[in-house]
């Protein structure tokens, strides 16, 4: 809050105010993101709007840097936070979805309804002197050959992935199994495994 009212040219009591602490300051700032993503996609088949919502989502989200973390750290949704979740329901909804696969379907989309995901964990760095970097990368092919396999193979890995194509394709992979899923007449009840 000094930080914020030194940047406005204020003293840190003029911004009580308007906001009650600092956790009512970031519950405004989530509120005002989510504003944004709500006024897009409507109309039209509920898997182009979902993905229309979700994809608008992280591009409100990636240009907030602060964003993700206000999001995350929220301890409980505000109106227009439930807001934005029953509109995205709505639109299953209408897409002639039940409940249960609604319900799934919100619980599958987690974090990435919001226009973020969370990535797997970074692995080790490498050493910097060149002897002991290829003999940490020997030892790593070894132990963990389907890694360095991917790494050493697969298009663009290990040159920095494409952060936005690598959300849309998770996404896409979601939506096509929730419209498989809901096509087959899916329920919690038929699922296999239980």
């Amino acid at each position: 809050m000094r930080r914020l009212a030194e940047e406005l040219g204020v003293t840190p009591m003029a911004l009580y105010k308007h906001v009650g602490s600092r956790e009512d300051l970031i519950d405004g700032m989530v509120d005002q993101i989510v504003r944004r993503i709500s006024a897009v996609g409507t109309g039209g088949p509920w898997k182009a709007v979902l993905r229309e919502r979700i994809m608008a989502a992280r591009s409100v989200v990636t240009q907030h840097p602060w964003a993700q973390s206000a999001i995350e750290s929220r301890t409980a949704a505000s109106p227009t936070v439930i807001g934005y979740m029953d509109g995205l329901m709505a639109v299953m909804f209408e897409g002639g979805f039940s409940a249960d696969l609604v319900h799934h379907a919100m619980h599958a989309l987690s974090t990435r309804m919001w226009g973020f995901t969370r990535d797997v964990m970074p692995t080790p760095s490498v050493p910097e002197d060149p002897v002991e970097r290829e003999r940490a990368m020997a030892a790593f092919a070894q132990r963990y050959p389907s890694i360095v396999r991917m790494a050493t193979t697969a298009p663009h890995a290990g040159v920095g992935c494409d952060d936005d194509a690598e959300f849309a394709f998770a996404l896409d992979i979601l939506l096509d199994g929730l419209d498989r899923l809901h096509a087959a007449g899916w329920s919690s009840a038929t699922r296999t495994g239980r």
